[in-house]
């Protein structure tokens, strides 16, 4: 798995330090990717100087040592994270807390407050901060309340999310009774309808990554392979209903359209039954699955939103090639298969040079789109895709937050939500500090 790419000097620093990012045509999905193919770390008093001398602070933050970037993004993930959390509880305290005898109104880990307590469980993580273990506590207990009837069963936007996420942090927090008490919810209360879809998002796939999400942070058989393997069979089933014949061995369908992304589509269910304990066949419908998508991918390597979408535009997680570019390493990592590992590099380029994208956010931004080099570097070792990352991760940290006030990069319809506000950016800084273990929240196990 060792692929080594070449990795080439910039000869133009300084040309780059002069070019303006504001002066470009905004009307683009995303900015130019004018960063160098790699800037080497300055090494001495001499290569810091003249690093300084040439006065563009993104170039100079590229040229840090990894340990002091990774010590700035540690500053700046902090940071955001109590604007996060400050913001929350603002909206809590004056609308939907105990006080009015109401509930958290958004829930979700994709928008809501549940997704500021998986960015105070990594801040723990990263950080051994109790308080932050100890707020995440309170906020689940808030979202567990608020979930109750949603009739939602996924760990993204269900309430399978909660009584998982409620799991993890009581086992952390030595709280047995609390932990048997979310994992007596999730296996007797969560039912899932006969009429579920079968994606990431709202569908079956969603509730088999909570199952997983149980098993590696609780143990193994938390949930039995009994009961995944009764939902595996359903979304097998559904996809063999719906596949083209001699075509695709898989297909789905949500509202009515064919997804190929990850969040509604084909790459997030077979990222999810990788995870799974397949039969030979259904090993085999994956990989058949996956290389009609490489197939039919456009002749720019990017991917289709859906089946038969001749619109080349989205470069997201949920719809295009960053999200596709996830499941692939995934297959590589799983399979061993060459042809996985090259079609996601590929798909990796998409994202370098069309992936820099004028929104901040985990699900359809720049920092969603970073994880896809993180995911190359953890399995290649490649020092390439680490520089990639660091360079999406510089951007954000040296321009999003002017971008966004100058209006020239949306901030998010939630600004401070994980999924499509700074949260996201700050779980993306906090992954930085061991770029080895990051993981894309809610998709990478």
């Amino acid at each position: 798995m060792k692929k080594s790419l070449e990795i080439k000097r910039s000869k133009d620093l300084s040309s780059y330090c002069k070019r303006n990012l504001t002066n470009r045509d905004m009307a683009e999905r995303h900015f130019p990717n004018d960063m160098p193919n790699y800037l080497p770390e300055i090494t001495t008093a001499v290569d810091e100087a003249a690093t300084e001398r040439s006065k563009d602070s993104l170039a100079n933050l590229l040229s840090l040592p990894y340990n002091r970037l990774s010590e700035r993004l540690k500053t700046s993930a902090l940071e955001l994270k109590h604007r996060v959390v400050f913001v929350l509880l603002l909206q809590v305290v004056t609308e939907t807390w105990e006080l009015s005898g109401k509930r958290v109104h958004d829930y979700t880990v994709y928008t809501g407050a549940l997704g500021t307590a998986y960015l105070l469980f990594k801040a723990y993580q990263a950080t051994n901060n109790e308080n932050d273990l100890k707020l995440c506590s309170d906020i689940v207990r808030a979202c567990d309340s608020a979930s109750r009837d949603s009739g939602r069963v996924t760990f993204i936007c269900g309430r399978a999310g909660v009584c998982a996420l409620g799991a993890v942090v009581a086992k952390h927090a030595g709280d047995e009774r609390l932990l048997d008490s979310y994992l007596t919810q999730f296996k007797e209360k969560i039912k899932l309808p006969s009429d579920l879809p079968y994606e990431l998002l709202y569908g079956r796939a969603g509730f088999l990554w909570a199952c997983s999400f149980l098993n590696k942070h609780i143990g193994k058989e938390t949930i039995s392979a009994g009961r995944m393997r009764a939902v595996v069979d359903e979304i097998i089933k559904g996809g063999k209903r719906l596949a083209h014949r001699d075509k695709c061995s898989l297909m789905y369908e949500w509202h009515g359209k064919k997804y190929w992304g990850a969040a509604h589509g084909m790459a997030g269910i077979m990222h999810v039954l990788m995870d799974m304990e397949l039969k030979p066949n259904e090993v085999e419908d994956v990989k058949g699955t996956l290389r009609y998508m490489i197939k039919n991918r456009f002749p720019s390597g990017n991917y289709p939103s859906s089946e038969g979408s001749e619109s080349d535009r989205l470069v997201h997680w949920c719809h295009g090639a960053p999200g596709v570019a996830l499941t692939l390493v995934k297959a590589a990592e799983v399979f061993g298969d060459q042809e996985f590992l090259q079609a996601a590099m590929d798909a990796a380029e998409v994202v370098w040079n069309r992936g820099l994208l004028k929104r901040v956010g985990i699900c359809h931004g720049i920092s969603g789109n970073t994880y896809v080099f993180l995911s190359l570097y953890r399995l290649t070792g490649n020092v390439q895709y680490l520089y990639r990352a660091k360079a999406f991760a510089c951007f954000l940290h040296e321009k999003a937050q002017k971008l966004i006030s100058e209006g020239k990069m949306h901030g998010g319809d939630r600004p401070c939500s994980l999924f499509e506000g700074v949260g996201g950016m700050a779980y993306l800084f906090f992954d930085m500090i061991d770029p080895s273990e990051a993981r894309f929240p809610a998709y990478e196990l």
